[in-house]
């Protein structure tokens, strides 16, 4: 099993969920603008991309986190089908995926925001960080409640994107805390220090 990734990139998120299941896994860093070579194995261009036995290709983040947990329930990361969970996980992962994770790309685009544009970005982006805070606002300790699933493995990788703009988190301080604690757990750690994002250091 092979996962094509950008360090950071929403891709973390698979690295997360590889780490959690405790499957082996290599992986192959792409340079996402000028990777032509990488086209050959995903043609859209960006990250993730999980190769499987026989050449497979898997893209788009909702559909590998699935399938990963769906091949490994005994890892526990992802609600039965057919049931109102699993269609509250895949609401959340839909919503990260079209919603907030949209509202950070003008972000990383390579070009500066200025006046208007900046105003707007930054009022689209508070809005969807208000959506998740208004999903944790009972407290509960994941995105589903109590218990860690790929949706919250995508979500705090978007979430933590805050920290690469600069953004301050504490006026939503359900996410605030939500971002904290998911960031504690050892898969998590590690993933992150395998990308060069924490030192081995934190992660221990």
């Amino acid at each position: 099993m092979r996962l094509y990734y950008k360090p950071g990139a929403c891709s973390l998120s698979s690295r997360i969920v590889l780490t959690e299941i405790g499957l082996a896994f290599e992986t192959i860093r792409v340079d996402t603008e000028t990777g032509d070579d990488y086209r050959a194995i995903n043609p859209k261009g960006y990250v993730p991309a999980l190769e499987l036995e026989g050449g497979v290709v898997l893209t788009e983040n909702p559909a590998i986190l699935q399938f990963l947990a769906d091949a490994h329930p005994e890892a526990g990361l992802v609600p039965a089908s057919g049931g109102l969970e699993r269609a509250r996980l895949q609401e959340w992962l839909n919503f990260t995926s079209s919603e907030l994770h949209k509202a950070f790309s003008p972000y990383f685009r390579g070009q500066p925001l200025t006046g208007a544009e900046r105003e707007q970005v930054e009022d689209r982006l508070a809005r969807r960080i208000a959506d998740v805070e208004r999903g944790l606002g009972d407290g509960r300790t994941y995105i589903l409640g109590d218990r860690f699933t790929v949706a919250d493995a995508y979500l705090f990788v978007v979430l933590n994107w805050s920290g690469f703009i600069g953004l301050d988190l504490t006026r939503w301080p359900a996410v605030a805390a939500y971002r904290a604690r998911i960031a504690a757990r050892s898969s998590v750690r590690e993933a992150m220090r395998q990308e060069g994002l924490i030192t081995s250091e934190a992660a221990e």
